[in-house]
């Protein structure tokens, strides 16, 4: 029996903690073997760990606290403790010194020469953490200056901001900003009045979003209404400053900063009903324009039964979702409600019994009784990371905002394969595309095989006013387009009304093209057939396409035939 190399019980412990693939250890052992190196190294090289995963499963099986050196500030007299020239040669930094003993970070806490040269060194008992190489290097290279440093950049800083304040006087002379002024004018009644009708006119609109666009000569505000934009009475240009001002100041964002994006949320109450506001901050020439989005708690169904699924796709949307473990994915295009959907299923298994968390970007709605947790790509939080961490807490079910990357698609198979249910979107036009992309991401077909329980592809379509819906006969070309033979179906189309603001049309209403994952349709992901192939049997084996679906919701009188062609025009 062999016995097994320090480097491959670390890889062990890495593959128990779901952090590497049995497949990705014989790659590198394979590569170690040809090239030589150390293991380790390899898989972090191949990027399979990252450098703090691998710290952290190294310091499980050393029995070696991890230490972030970052997040530590160490005082000048321990620092004083370990020559610069020693703490480079064997790669370590001093951490802190309580009584006797002296804590120090290493990269090799296996390196036993260090250790005895330390001891005889300092005189004082050494206890050995571990820590990356680069964290041990960027810790040397700050030692002993890191105040000096941050004097300087905050000098620089406020130097720059100078220089860019000055220059911004040279570029608008006619336009002083005087940032004292602007917050009392934020405040004033006219501005405070304007913004608060913007929003309840959105609200009394269903808008889903609010523009507030900045031009030459005026400010122009417009609202997202059934996904259409539509342009509404706008603000004088003359408040254009004190309205941003005063929306920043709700988001609780710098009004001083007016050349950066920013984003920020807030929330508010109407007719007691709590909104949730996404604002996003664009600079622009003209000025910042503004982008609010309303999240409207009472828009979440939340019942997958009010998702307007037939009972025979409803039966079998159901058994994905309770089943103890396995990936669901739900596809689409941009607002199209992916993400509703899948918090009606979160607010429907929400429950006591079950620890649920969700990472996403940004959090949508915030829903009692559930973990989420908000990307932050500025100080290196990603969903991939994020999801790393979540699998730690011990979850029973997991919803990710989206999967964008190979790492991410890797850790939520992963997750999936292990007992956890994973609830995420994609990007792709169908069902069964969902596969395909899985597949492009780098991800093995027998684990996506393994993983996938049921795909959807999901669409936004119009419905009928009700109050002015009215019988019409479609024309025999758009039968023809959408393969409709025509079978005496009554069809509707709103004739324009008061109510929707002669629109024909109010609301919006979802199609979902459901496709599980049969025997049959497994078999087929691992010859890595088609996303046409795979779509052509589960249409075989019942599925409604969201052509199929789309004009069922026609003949039932929700929608109109032309809006199913225009949200379906790839489905055919």
């Amino acid at each position: 029996m062999s016995i097994k190399s320090f480097g491959e019980r670390i890889a062990d412990v890495l593959i128990e903690d779901g952090l590497l693939l049995p497949s990705q250890l014989a790659e590198a052992m394979d590569l170690q073997k040809k090239q030589g190196g150390r293991l380790l190294k390899l898989l972090t090289d191949k990027q399979y760990v990252t450098e703090q995963d691998m710290v952290i499963s190294m310091g499980r099986c050393l029995d070696v606290p991890p230490i972030n050196l970052s997040k530590v500030r160490v005082p000048e007299n321990v620092q004083e403790l370990v020559p610069k020239d020693m703490a480079r040669m064997y790669k370590l930094a001093p951490v802190c010194k309580l009584g006797n003993k002296l804590f120090v970070a290493m990269a090799d806490p296996l390196n036993v020469l260090a250790l005895d040269d330390l001891r005889q060194r300092t005189k004082l008992e050494i206890v050995p953490m571990i820590t990356t190489e680069r964290s041990v290097t960027e810790a040397l290279s700050g030692v002993g200056s890191a105040g000096s440093q941050m004097d300087q950049v905050l000098k620089e800083a406020a130097n720059q901001a100078q220089a860019e304040a000055n220059v911004e006087e040279v570029k608008q002379k006619r336009e002083e900003i005087d940032l004292d002024r602007l917050a009392v004018e934020s405040e004033d009644a006219p501005v405070v009045k304007i913004v608060n009708l913007i929003l309840v006119q959105a609200l009394k609109e269903k808008a889903s979003d609010i523009h507030i666009e900045p031009f030459e000569k005026q400010l122009k505000l417009r609202y997202r209404v059934d996904g259409a934009l539509v342009e509404a009475s706008s603000p004088p240009k003359a408040l254009q400053l004190p309205i941003a001002s005063r929306i920043k100041i709700l988001a609780g964002l710098d009004i001083a900063e007016r050349r950066l994006p920013q984003d920020g949320r807030f929330r508010i109450r109407v007719s007691g009903k709590e909104v949730d506001l996404r604002i996003s901050v664009l600079p622009t020439t003209y000025g910042e324009k503004i982008v609010i989005r309303l999240l409207d708690k009472g828009a979440l169904s939340g019942s997958i039964d009010q998702l307007g699924m037939d009972e025979y796709t409803l039966g079998i949307f159901r058994k994905a979702v309770d089943a103890p473990h396995g990936m669901i994915l739900v596809t689409g295009p941009t607002g199209s409600g992916k993400t509703t959907t899948l918090y009606s299923v979160l607010s429907e298994l929400n429950n006591p019994e079950y620890n649920i968390v969700t990472v996403e970007d940004p959090i949508e709605y915030q829903l009692s009784g559930i973990n989420q947790v908000a990307v932050k790509a500025d100080i290196g939080l990603s969903f991939a990371d994020a999801l790393r961490s979540i699998l730690r807490q011990d979850p029973d079910i997991v919803m990710i905002g989206e999967i964008r990357d190979n790492e991410t698609a890797d850790i939520a198979v992963k997750a999936a394969l292990t007992g956890h249910q994973v609830l995420s979107t994609l990007h792709t036009n169908d069902a069964a595309g969902a596969i395909s992309r899985l597949d492009d991401m780098g991800i093995e077909p027998f684990l996506i095989s393994s993983s996938v329980l049921l795909t959807c592809a999901q669409r936004l379509v119009r419905r009928v006013c009700p109050n002015c819906r009215e019988e019409f006969q479609p024309e025999p070309e758009l039968l023809a387009k959408l393969e409709i033979q025509d079978d005496n179906t009554t069809f509707y189309q709103g004739a324009g009304c008061d109510r929707c603001k002669r629109r024909g049309y109010v609301g919006r209403a979802a199609i979902i093209e459901v496709l599980p994952v049969s025997e049959t349709i497994r078999r087929l992901i691992i010859k890595r057939a088609s996303a046409a192939v795979i779509k052509n049997q589960a249409v075989s084996e019942g599925m409604k396409t969201l052509r199929m679906v789309g004009i069922d919701k026609a003949r039932e009188g929700v929608t109109t035939l032309e809006e199913i062609l225009r949200v379906t025009a790839e489905d055919h």
